[in-house]
């Protein structure tokens, strides 16, 4: 049965977008001010510790842009292969499968590229970035090209088989070459407007082409992602967008959604970006935090003679060690024996870097000692 409303698309010169100018300038003057303020605090701290911030940053928004598809990564192997791209000499670094440096060398090539025009040909290398294996999941893809729709529409769906929701169908692969052209001309093109408010736009306008089989949502977050970098003039990201989509994630699908099936009048959209934007500034207060903690505590440290394997198991500690550190998960995370695991723990309780949480033979559980 063909439905009543139009997708977006479907209206002529559908790009020409318009908005509440009120309503959304109000909002970009929030996300502008609170920006200035982020890379004022950040000149004040010095390179290293800017280093460090990035790489917390870059590592949290390539694991959230990836958990927004449902895809869990490894957040150990995602911080190495991110330290090993900014040329970072920091110990306990591990080795990265090749799905993983790809989604990490398509964020740091948008990022740390973010002058270089955006072209087919690169889009298409993010892409085969992103499924070296030429497949998403169990199901053989196109890879580095636009799709073909040889399977039928594209279609995002939900829902059990048979019992299907369709919640959007793109524009179909024919029209693909049209709407990319013109895609790429206008967002390597002089923008009248703000250069946030052109990250929101690229955002939505390409996500809604959606040109692949697959990754749209993480190459569309990439797009904003580079488009921001140009907002802010800088190589440096200290503040993560897809963190916060993560967290609103129901929300996102909802108002693009929404939008899709609208007019060309795409206020709401704007002002949930913005709004997201907002609040992923404001996050990046606690990162800072961090940051400043975890330098406090090596300076602290600094003449305190430890071996590598305990070095790596304090910055587990620093860098979000899931649930209680015990000697047994010590000896398994080091590949030791349990008597070698309880040294390390006891040698560091000696010299006040670990204490005791909880007292009491096999369930001791250790922390660090701020």
């Amino acid at each position: 049965m063909r439905r009543i409303s139009k997708y977006i698309y479907e209206y002529k010169d559908w790009t020409s977008f318009s908005w509440d100018h009120d309503a959304v300038h109000l909002r970009l003057g929030k996300v502008r001010n609170l920006q200035g303020r982020l890379y004022g605090k950040m000149e004040a701290l010095g390179f290293p510790l800017r280093k460090e911030a990035m790489l917390e940053t870059l590592t949290l928004d390539v694991l959230k842009s990836s958990e927004i598809e449902g895809e869990i990564l490894n957040p150990e192997q995602v911080r190495s292969s991110v330290a090993r791209r900014l040329g970072m000499d920091i110990s306990g670094l591990v080795a990265s499968d090749r799905h993983v440096d790809g989604v990490v060398d398509m964020m740091l090539d948008a990022t740390q590229h973010y002058k270089k025009p955006l072209t087919a040909e690169r889009l298409w290398q993010w892409h085969a970035a992103l499924f070296p294996t030429g497949r998403s999941g169990m199901y053989k893809i196109t890879v580095g090209k636009w799709r073909t729709d040889e399977t039928g529409p594209m279609q995002v769906v939900s829902g059990a088989l048979g019992k299907e929701t369709v919640h959007y169908e793109a524009p179909a692969a024919i029209k693909l070459k049209k709407e990319m052209q013109q895609f790429l001309k206008w967002f390597n093109g002089e923008e009248k407007h703000d250069p946030v408010i052109k990250a929101a736009i690229a955002h939505f306008r390409f996500v809604t082409i959606h040109p692949f089989d697959d990754g749209n949502g993480r190459i569309a977050r990439a797009i904003a992602d580079m488009q921001l970098a140009r907002a802010d003039g800088s190589t440096q990201r200290f503040y993560s967008m897809s963190a916060r989509i993560r967290k609103e994630r129901k929300m996102y699908y909802g108002i693009l959604e929404k939008t899709q099936k609208g007019t060309p009048d795409i206020t709401e959209w704007m002002k949930w970006f913005l709004d997201c934007l907002e609040h992923a500034l404001q996050v990046t207060e606690t990162t800072l935090e961090n940051v400043l903690k975890k330098a406090a505590f090596w300076e602290k440290h600094a003449h305190a003679v430890m071996s590598e394997r305990q070095r790596k198991m304090v910055n587990k500690l620093w860098d979000g060690f899931e649930g209680k550190l015990t000697s047994s998960k010590w000896a398994a995370m080091t590949k030791t024996s349990p008597d070698t695991a309880l040294r390390d723990i006891q040698d560091l309780l000696q010299k006040n870097i670990l204490r005791k949480e909880a007292a009491g033979g096999r369930s001791t559980n250790y922390e660090l000692k701020m």
